[in-house]
């Protein structure tokens, strides 16, 4: 089963200076954040603040190559999380064939589906996994890390929209 999501925005980790994509649960209280890298960040942050640029970037491009090859990008959906990577599946539908799956990072489609318009899904597994997902493992003082688990519970239970425009261009 998977939930339809929308991007709440991007964040920077406090800790470790990190671009943190936050999904929200359309009609719920659930949230996953995905750290992503600085250039993924810009993609989202791009499309999420309408920015243009004279020239088609990465994302644009591709969406371009969808178009023309008469494609609908229908969903994006972030399909597992295995050792503190997550997977995502970009689902294509020719004007005349069936379905294509396409293995993606969650970043690119994630900033593929913005520029498209496509909804976007996570699995009830990849939620589960997440908030189960020891985040901090590789911090050895239990107290440590408690504190900073603790922190961060207190970010995301708190996000405002004005929380987003942390992350510019």
């Amino acid at each position: 089963m998977v939930v339809e999501t929308k991007v709440s925005g991007i964040i920077i980790d406090p800790i470790s200076n990190s671009p943190v994509l936050i999904l929200k649960e359309i009609g719920g209280p659930r949230i996953l954040p995905i750290w992503i890298g600085v250039m993924e960040a810009a993609a989202i942050a791009a499309e999420l603040e309408h920015i243009k640029f004279p020239r088609p970037m990465t994302h644009d491009l591709i969406k371009n190559i969808i178009e023309k090859m008469q494609c609908i990008l229908t969903k994006v959906v972030i399909t597992d999380l295995r050792d503190n990577t997550y997977y995502a599946n970009i689902y294509l539908e020719p004007k005349d064939g069936e379905e294509v799956v396409i293995d993606s990072r969650p970043s690119d489609a994630v900033a593929i589906a913005l520029r498209t318009g496509a909804p976007i899904f996570v699995s009830e597994e990849v939620l589960e996994k997440s908030r189960a997902m020891e985040l901090f493992s590789s911090i050895e003082d239990e107290e440590e890390r408690e504190k900073i688990r603790k922190k961060w519970e207190e970010i995301l239970a708190t996000l405002s929209p004005e929380d987003f425009g942390k992350y510019k261009m």
